[in-house]
């Protein structure tokens, strides 16, 4: 993001402010309006909601008084109060899509059906589309990003998810000259296969968080999202479906990682090299270990304390989501670039495992939920094996056979909702690429 900030201030000064449609007002959503509200050169015009009062209430956070916003039920209200300069609530998210002054729109809902939508009629209306729902980019990115392609505009996830914020990292290795034998992000919360939204409550009623959003971050499937992302971003693969999941410190550099990802056959854990992979004990951070053939590049690294080789970890402690969504909005707008996007097809599947025991013509549920959580295998092995995708999982999905607790479900042991435009645009997904990896 080298130089945004005069980028930025250009474009307010010259009167260009870019104006953005967010759709969700939650916790992310409100510290997003909250940020690109005290910065130069763009604004939060147009904000959507289920509840208008999270919308109001995320205005108000902002500074932003009542007779600055106005609310909005129809788009012909939404482009004249935003050429009027007000700040637009609604509980509509069709309107950011719509209407005429957004340039860029952003997707903080979390709620894959809402995610795709939004994407494709706003990239059709040829604005930006920012995805801040990773779970819906797993699914069908290399389809959205054809598509933005094909309307002139970018589509993108975000700087400060951990896919995006590692992206950086990944990008200025491989500028240097670098080999990225590894790379991949941080967990905190302690793995917890079992854990469901009632089991989790507490905690997170303390924390101010949903129930299911703690519940995805215990039970790893937010990890194994992210590393998928990783994964179609840059052709990475897992070294083992789930990856291997080390402990290490931040201390000292995470220069533990150094010795950690060497391969089995030199003292370390991974079978092979050019893998994603995720830390228990580094979060927030993210990092890419390193190597390099040279040995006066080698005998540098280890000149700036970067240790002894052969391999050395670049980590960055800090993402800040929500607040750093602006910049990759800028970036799309300004420089025509967007922060991540998957390369060409899918190279990892994040795939579903039960988490209990289930029963044949037992319905099931997805993130967060009390039936099953997300892991990572490659999409070679997900298509040969008819993994079934997780993000494609919801409360209408139905056991055909029995599974044990812990096992991969397949499509053969799944009926899946077939009536979501997800489905249906997976579908579509798929045929791009030759292959079927849901049944039609």
């Amino acid at each position: 993001m080298l130089n945004m900030d005069k980028k930025l201030l250009k474009r307010e000064e010259e009167g260009k402010i870019i104006r953005t449609g967010i759709v969700g007002a939650g916790q992310m959503g409100r510290g997003m309006v909250t940020q690109m509200a005290i910065m130069k050169g763009i604004t939060p015009s147009i904000v959507a909601d289920i509840k208008l009062e999270n919308v109001i209430n995320a205005f108000h956070y902002a500074g932003i008084s009542d007779e600055q916003i106005a609310v909005a039920k129809t788009v012909e209200d939404a482009n004249k109060y935003m050429e009027m300069g007000k700040f637009v609530a609604t509980d509509n998210s069709d309107l950011i899509s719509q209407a005429n002054l957004v340039e860029c729109a952003i997707d903080v809902t979390g709620v894959p059906e809402v995610g795709v939508k939004i994407a494709i009629d706003s990239m059709n209306n040829g604005k930006h589309v920012v995805m801040m729902d990773v779970e819906t980019d797993v699914v069908i990115g290399s389809y959205l990003k054809k598509l933005g392609d094909r309307n002139g505009v970018i589509y993108t996830g975000s700087a400060g998810d951990e896919p995006g914020a590692v992206m950086e990292l990944y990008s200025f290795a491989k500028a240097m000259g670098m080999e990225v034998k590894v790379m991949g992000k941080g967990k905190n919360n302690k793995l917890d296969y079992e854990c469901n939204p009632d089991t989790v409550l507490a905690e997170a009623t303390r924390r101010k968080m949903s129930p299911r959003m703690l519940c995805a971050f215990k039970d790893g499937t937010k990890t194994m999202v992210e590393m998928t992302a990783m994964s179609n971003a840059t052709g990475l693969i897992p070294d083992v479906i789930g990856g291997h999941g080390p402990s290490a410190s931040p201390a000292e550099r995470c220069k533990e990682l150094n010795e950690i990802f060497k391969l089995k056959e030199d003292g370390g854990i991974l079978n092979k090299h050019g893998v994603v992979e995720y830390v228990n004990g580094i979060a927030p951070g993210v990092f890419v270990t390193v190597a390099t053939e040279n040995e006066e590049i080698a005998y540098q690294m280890q000149y700036h304390s970067m240790g002894p080789g052969p391999l050395w970890t670049l980590y960055r402690p800090y993402h800040l989501c929500n607040l750093e969504t602006p910049l990759t909005v800028a970036k799309a707008v300004i420089d025509k670039e967007p922060t991540i996007i998957p390369i060409d097809g899918p190279v990892s599947e994040c795939i579903t495992v039960a988490k209990r025991d289930l029963k044949a013509g037992e319905y099931i549920d997805g993130i967060g939920g009390y039936t099953t959580y997300g892991s990572i295998a490659t999409s070679q092995e997900t298509y040969e094996k008819g993994y079934v995708i997780y993000g494609l999982i919801n409360k209408k999905a139905r056991m055909l056979k029995d599974a044990k607790k812990g096992q991969i479900l397949t499509m053969d042991m799944v009926q899946l909702d077939t009536s979501t435009q997800l489905y249906h645009v997976r579908q579509e997904q798929d045929a791009m690429y030759g292959k079927s990896y849901i049944k039609k």
